[in-house]
């Protein structure tokens, strides 16, 4: 695993023109639009509000630093402490992604099994995983819900301290798909200023994760941000056109993620985890001979910061250093590298 990879790869990824080329995912039409409002099919052709072809089979040269064949980046998502409560003014408890699979969850009133679940995540999860970050000389990029990290400022200033990237995962981490636009774009203001105050600069990344329709025109109404990670449909980061702004998405997975740990169906075991990480890895190292690609792993405090898992995690690390053309970096890191060498062209989105 190398910071700075010691060779150029080789690439037949196509001309800079392909950068933006392919179907972006555009503005919602006025077909589309009307279609849902009236139940029918979207059209086939023309203003489809989604983007199913992308790069195509000649996705473009990233040109990672140092000739990287992959670009890998960790995620640490931080949400303990702003999950779903009635102390938080919810009207049900958090019963997602715990040790207990498919706990209902309860109305009214605190789930209290939950709730310490949750707490380990912050107790001590973080600060493992923090350990195992810094022994590898790993910098992430946090998923922090602001509610949660302003209740933990010894927490914040690690973060802060150990030069990883706070993107903002929201105010609360609740499903947003039926919110209320007004509420949301509350919910992104304030979580701004509150990341803004605890951290001591302002993030520029965004995720929200249960998004609405609504969510990426307010992310960008509001400003101030290089990118967002509320999508899951690429191995590249790739422009769009949000309200007539270009807009960068650096894509996200919830693929190579502990979250199925909490999922029925799930990863049992830490070695099931590595397995599947290490499998994705291979393919996209290999692949990166002739097309870079980027790598993305998505982890949780409560879940990988448990023992068992986190050595998986450490197990993990110790393959991607046997391989030297590896760009071990943090999302901002990308995106600013893809501003650069990619810039938004008009009229190719």
């Amino acid at each position: 695993m190398s910071r700075q990879p010691k060779d150029r790869a080789r690439s037949s990824a196509g001309s800079a023109g392909a950068i933006e080329s392919g179907g972006r995912q555009g503005e919602t039409g006025p077909q589309a639009r009307s279609a849902r409002r009236k139940g029918g099919e979207a059209p086939l052709r023309g203003n489809y509000p989604r983007d199913l072809v992308g790069y195509g089979k000649r996705p473009p040269d990233p040109k990672w630093p140092g000739g990287a064949r992959l670009a890998l980046q960790i995620v640490m998502n931080y949400e303990e402490g702003g999950e779903r409560s009635i102390l938080h003014g919810d009207k049900e408890a958090e019963a997602y992604l715990q040790e207990v699979v498919g706990l209902p969850a309860l109305q009214g009133v605190r789930n209290l099994q939950v709730e310490s679940m949750y707490e380990y995540g912050s107790r001590v999860g973080f600060w493992r995983l923090m350990r195992t970050f810094a022994s590898y000389g790993i910098k992430i990029s946090i998923f922090a819900v602001a509610m949660a990290l302003e209740r933990h400022p010894e927490a914040a200033a690690a973060i802060v301290e150990a030069g990883h990237e706070v993107v903002s995962h929201g105010w609360k981490w609740i499903d947003y798909q039926f919110v209320s636009e007004k509420v949301e774009r509350d919910h992104i203001r304030r979580a701004v200023e509150s990341l803004t105050r605890t951290t001591g600069s302002r993030p520029v990344g965004w995720y929200t994760g249960r998004l609405s329709p609504n969510t990426r025109r307010l992310v960008v109404e509001e400003g101030g941000f290089l990118y967002d990670a509320d999508a899951y449909n690429d191995d590249l980061p790739y422009w769009i056109v949000v309200s007539g702004k270009p807009h960068l998405v650096v894509p996200y997975t919830l693929d190579v993620n502990d979250m199925k740990f909490g999922l029925p169906g799930g990863f049992s075991t830490g070695d099931e985890w590595l397995a599947h990480a290490r499998d994705a890895f291979d393919v996209l190292y290999a692949e990166g001979v002739d097309h870079p690609k980027m790598m993305s792993v998505g982890l949780h405090m409560r879940l990988m910061g448990r023992p068992g898992r986190a050595a998986a995690l450490a197990r993990f690390f110790d393959y991607v250093e046997r391989h030297d053309r590896v760009w071990v970096c943090r999302r901002i890191d990308i995106a600013r590298h893809w501003i650069e060498q990619h810039p938004y062209r008009p009229g190719t989105t």
